[in-house]
């Protein structure tokens, strides 16, 4: 195979992902209504409860709807990958992926394709929503919403990586309410995206210690510093390296002879 082949391979899976989310346009609409009622509802009712001190990356006292917003951030990129690993899902019985799965190209190299594909996709959706959050007058630095790109990229390959890890195992579309009662939720919740850390250790002990090894932390973490130009060492390599470890197992997966494919009767 030529480089042409796999650069053609890969527009095509990339193209076809960004026209598919061009026209299903509830699809668009959706994935920005979760994380605004969030924010016009959510973190505006517990505004006064939840006060928040100095603390880094912020230099000043914040509103409760500016700390948020990086983890409503993280949910556009988390949910996004999930229905990345819905859509492969189907593809992969009825659709397109069906027949690329059996081509001369390498499979990893498929999984690849589609994860920044995916990864594209949830990169326009979180600008849209940080431009309605700006009008709501939540605003970083200008030059942080251009450092936060390399940070989105991570973490939505890192989150897309997830999903096709859980796509290997999900056999039937009607499964899929399990990942979100048993994997989505629990990720969401158990972070840093509503609460920081150290008020999560004020009240559990145990949760603290799962909300700092959860990976989905680390991915808004490493968001939420690069939005005000601060780079966050520990986010960048713990969320690199599960970038790693979810892709990697997600191939194992899909690998016909050693993976999850193989088994019959599955989830």
């Amino acid at each position: 195979m030529k480089l042409l082949h796999y650069w053609r391979a890969m527009w095509g899976i990339i193209w076809r992902e960004l026209w598919r989310f061009v026209t299903q346009r509830e699809r668009f609409i959706s994935a920005l209504v979760r994380p605004l009622v969030w924010l016009f509802v959510f973190a505006a009712g517990f505004r006064a409860a939840l006060g928040l001190a100095i603390t880094p990356p912020y230099e000043t006292y914040i509103l409760y709807e500016v700390y948020i917003t990086p983890g409503l951030i993280g949910m556009i990129q988390l949910f996004n990958g999930m229905q990345s690993s819905l859509s492969m899902v189907y593809d992969r019985e009825m659709g397109s992926m069906r027949i690329l799965m059996v081509c001369p190209l390498p499979r990893w190299f498929l999984l690849l394709s589609k994860l920044l594909a995916g990864t594209g996709v949830s990169i326009l959706q979180v600008y849209v929503f940080l431009a309605i959050a700006w009008f709501y007058d939540i605003q970083a630095p200008w030059q942080g919403y251009l450092w936060v790109l390399p940070a989105l990229l991570l973490s939505g390959l890192m989150l897309g990586a997830l999903g096709l890890l859980l796509s290997s195992f999900i056999k039937q579309l009607e499964n899929f309410a399990g990942v979100m009662n048993f994997v989505i939720f629990p990720m969401f919740f158990m972070s840093t995206a509503l609460y920081p850390l150290w008020k999560i250790k004020e009240s559990s002990a145990l949760l603290y210690n799962l909300a700092h090894y959860n990976p989905f932390s680390q991915a808004v973490e490493l968001i939420r510093f690069a939005l005000y130009g601060q780079f966050n060492s520990q986010a960048f390599i713990y969320t690199f390296v599960a970038f790693i470890v979810f892709m990697t197992a997600a191939i194992i997966g899909y690998n016909p002879s050693k993976g999850m494919m193989t088994r019959k009767g599955g989830a």
